[in-house]
């Protein structure tokens, strides 16, 4: 992406998402009179903590790319943040990390039991929203999503507790995982807007692709991420046995007494915790990190793809942005 195309696509997600803070925000306010104060503590901290509101736009996006744009579209796009933070605030309990985006995680400021409840709530708000202002069927669609979503969480504990070494897995893991949820946020938009079957197709598929280039990225910043930039440790996925793409392709290529020592190390939680150097250093000797990265860039050709459909006179600005966010999923650092 060009300095000025990125610049400009900057521009627009900071726009876009102060619009989508400012619907959150309202919402927020308004519960205040109808829920505990402790909940609404925590909801301001896990929603206003940074984040680029990457769900939510390609939910305002994948709406004017099917022809609508009305204010409406802020009220329906804050769901998928919900659902996100929702995601977020569990993954830290699980994980049992315990910093998110440079502060501490929701379940070390609040405690467990607040976090998840939290999340609960937002997932459950989210719900209604959608279902208000989008109708069933988009409900339906999230619906799907979410569930999938748990599954492919239960498939990447299955493969870390086997050390599955299966590329096919763990595509339908990251699928699962992050693809469908951002596959979501666009079929969604795209219904609100009553946008065609193939439109409706074409921006999922585009979300699909996308998200899982996205998790690709994020396995890849796990290994060489600056905690600084990230604001999580590094090496989390090693510690917990993760097997993702860059491992599951290094143990593959390794020659056979690296291929043991990986094996070694994989299998052993408390050489898990002190080798990630050692991992790092095998996995670069072997060009897991290049073989990764080339898998994500694939997947971004594929996202361009179907919005090929979309016509560029009329509705070229959202294109270009949806095109310039699978730029951005590539050269992210956090």
């Amino acid at each position: 992406m060009t300095g000025s195309a990125n610049e400009i696509l900057m521009a627009i997600i900071r726009k876009e998402a102060g619009q989508i803070d400012a619907a959150m925000q309202a919402d927020i306010d308004g519960l205040t009179a109808r829920v505990d104060q402790l909940l609404v503590d925590v909801l301001r901290y896990s929603l206003f903590n940074g984040g680029k509101r990457i769900r939510p736009l390609l939910t305002v996006l994948a709406a004017r790319l099917c022809g609508r744009d009305d204010p409406e579209i802020y009220q329906l796009a804050r769901a998928f943040e919900y659902l996100h933070a929702a995601t977020l605030m569990h993954d830290d309990v699980i994980d049992n990390a315990d910093t998110r985006r440079g502060r501490p995680s929701v379940h070390v400021r609040f405690g467990t039991v607040a976090a998840i409840l939290a999340g609960d709530y937002l997932h459950a708000r989210s719900m209604a929203i959608v279902g208000a202002l989008a109708g069933s069927e988009a409900l339906n669609v999230l619906s799907d999503a979410t569930g999938r979503m748990v599954d492919g969480e239960f498939l990447q504990v299955r493969n870390a507790s086997c050390f599955n070494l299966s590329e096919e897995d763990y595509q339908r893991a990251i699928l699962e995982k992050t693809g469908l949820l951002i596959a979501a946020a666009c079929e969604v938009g795209a219904l609100w807007a009553g946008g065609t079957e193939e439109q409706r197709n074409a921006v999922r598929e585009y979300g699909l692709c996308l998200g899982s280039a996205f998790q690709v990225i994020d396995d890849l910043l796990d290994y060489q991420g600056k905690t600084s930039a990230t604001g999580k440790r590094v090496g989390n996925d090693l510690v917990e046995g993760k097997m993702t793409y860059p491992l599951i392709v290094t143990v593959k290529r390794a020659e056979k007494s690296d291929r043991e020592r990986l094996c070694q190390i994989i299998g052993e939680p408390a050489l898990r915790r002190i080798a990630l150097d050692e991992v790092t250093g095998l996995i670069l000797k072997y060009d897991g990190f290049h073989m990764a990265r080339k898998k994500a860039e694939d997947m971004a050709i594929a996202a361009l793809e179907p919005l090929a459909i979309f016509s560029d006179l009329t509705r070229g600005r959202e294109k270009k942005a949806m095109q310039g966010l699978v730029q951005y999923v590539l050269s992210r650092e956090k």
